[in-house]
């Protein structure tokens, strides 16, 4: 696992930038992503402890944010005869659940910090159509959380399909070849559909908590600390799923590697361009102390 850069007890704020930055207008971002009705006014309670959520929230990503190898898995595959694939198949599924549920926590924490701050300087009614918005963004990030399946139960179904279609029923070598061949076949099919479950989240995920950074960021401006605005160009394109079947299935399986490379890069990116902005809310929220 690859240590996250700022892991230390203090706060601290990090690098300025990853892959050219994140700092973007409001309104671009805003006009990238779907837009939803906001909650009715009122019912945004005062919470208690957001900063110490925030800050916990904040040293976690070391352990959620699972930056993975794809040379080095495809070397430790090879050497364990497979095995170590089902270690790197569970780690991409527990990653982005654990992921998201930190990054949830993370901004949840700051919005309720932000909401505690205007209240004490009397900008809650000034801001609430923004709190509103954040109050919408998360709870869409929450029922995204909700779809995220257990990696255990996807690590077994691997494995099921994997082997118990291929278990030799008769002596034959014939036999055995042809199950182990569909035995194949089926644990192929289900890494496909988390595969294309993985993506299809890691897009949905970025687009709301996209949005949501963007709404902290204003509130945050107006507080007297600015916060960069996220950049609508780091929403990667959505997998051409049917067309990476089609090349999977030609090339008997070979077009995988590339497929499980990109599985792998991608959220690796998107947690680093994360980290960045979390560094600058860390910042912000202690010089807010």
């Amino acid at each position: 696992m690859t240590d996250d850069p700022v892991s230390s007890q203090d706060w601290q704020s990090g690098d300025t930038g990853v892959d050219g930055g994140i700092d973007s207008g409001a309104a671009t971002w805003q006009s990238s992503r779907p837009t939803a009705a906001p909650p009715p006014a009122g019912g945004l309670a005062v919470p208690t402890g957001s900063v110490e959520r925030l800050h916990t929230a904040y040293q976690l990503r070391h352990e959620t944010d699972y930056l993975a190898k794809f040379w080095t898995a495809l070397g430790w595959g090879i050497l364990t005869v497979g095995i170590f694939y089902l270690y790197m198949y569970y780690e991409l599924i527990r990653r982005i659940r654990d992921h998201s549920a930190r990054r949830l926590e993370l901004l949840s924490a700051a919005n309720d910090y932000a909401w505690e701050v205007a209240g004490r300087r009397g900008l809650q009614e000034e801001l609430r159509p923004h709190f509103e918005r954040t109050a919408c963004d998360l709870d869409a990030l929450r029922l995204l959380g909700t779809k995220l399946k257990d990696p255990v139960i996807w690590l077994l179904i691997v494995i099921a399909a994997f082997w118990f279609t291929s278990a030799p029923l008769t002596p034959a070598p014939l036999s055995r070849l042809t199950l182990t061949g569909v035995g194949i076949l089926w644990g192929m099919i289900v890494v496909v559909i988390v595969y294309c479950g993985l993506d299809d989240e890691l897009i949905k995920h970025d687009l709301v908590e996209g949005g949501l950074e963007s709404e902290l960021a204003t509130i945050y401006t107006w507080l007297g600390q600015p916060l960069p605005q996220p950049d609508p160009a780091r929403i990667k394109g959505k997998h051409n799923y049917v067309a990476r079947i089609i090349v999977s299935i030609v090339t008997v399986g070979i077009y995988m590697n590339w497929w499980t490379y990109n599985v792998m890069n991608e959220p690796n990116r998107h947690f680093k361009i994360n980290w960045v902005w979390e560094d600058s809310l860390a910042h912000a929220v202690q010089a807010l102390q």
